[in-house]
């Protein structure tokens, strides 16, 4: 992506592109022409399974007011003990929690890019794949990569079991 098209774009999904760009990242974000602020959306968007898509949400962590991200498999619900376990007691997180700490809007946000460094966990269930995607820092924007490319994007965070068990095949 060159700066013109950078320029182009909403100002989150701008900070995702720099974010991967300066991270070497191969994949550019894509604005889809629909929104896509569940992982269902995204899938049905993208083409892809619902697994595929890695949902960042985000937890307030009670003892110092700081944002816990969880990227999870879209087809996986978080087991907020696992959670509170790995990070000490969590709470949820309202909208106005979430935009302050991300600088993203619920139904946009990227593992990437925060206004303040998280805390993140990774939830191995991801690794099921070979190529997910993540939201862009928009509704309408996501991008391509791979699971293992979570925790050079993110800075090293750990991939951990934070999910619920699957629900059992009928």
């Amino acid at each position: 992506m060159c700066g013109a098209e950078l320029h182009a774009l909403p100002e989150g999904v701008q900070r995702v592109a720099r974010h991967l760009q300066a991270a070497g990242h191969p994949h550019a974000p894509r604005m889809l022409d629909d929104a896509a602020r569940t992982a269902q959306q995204a899938a049905d968007a993208l083409g892809i399974a619902l697994g595929q898509i890695a949902k960042s949400i985000i937890f307030r962590r009670k003892a110092d007011d700081v944002a816990v991200l969880v990227i999870t498999s879209g087809d996986r619900r978080v087991d907020e003990k696992k959670v509170d376990a790995l990070v000490g007691k969590t709470g949820r997180a309202d909208a106005d929690f979430v935009k302050a700490k991300t600088g993203f809007s619920i139904g946009g946000v990227s593992p990437v890019a925060h206004a303040e460094k998280p805390v993140v966990l990774i939830d191995a269930e991801l690794f099921r794949f070979d190529e997910i995607w993540a939201a862009a820092g928009h509704p309408h924007a996501v991008f391509r990569l791979q699971p293992q490319d979570l925790a050079t994007l993110t800075g090293g965070a750990p991939v951990a079991d934070v999910v619920q068990p699957p629900p059992a095949a009928a």
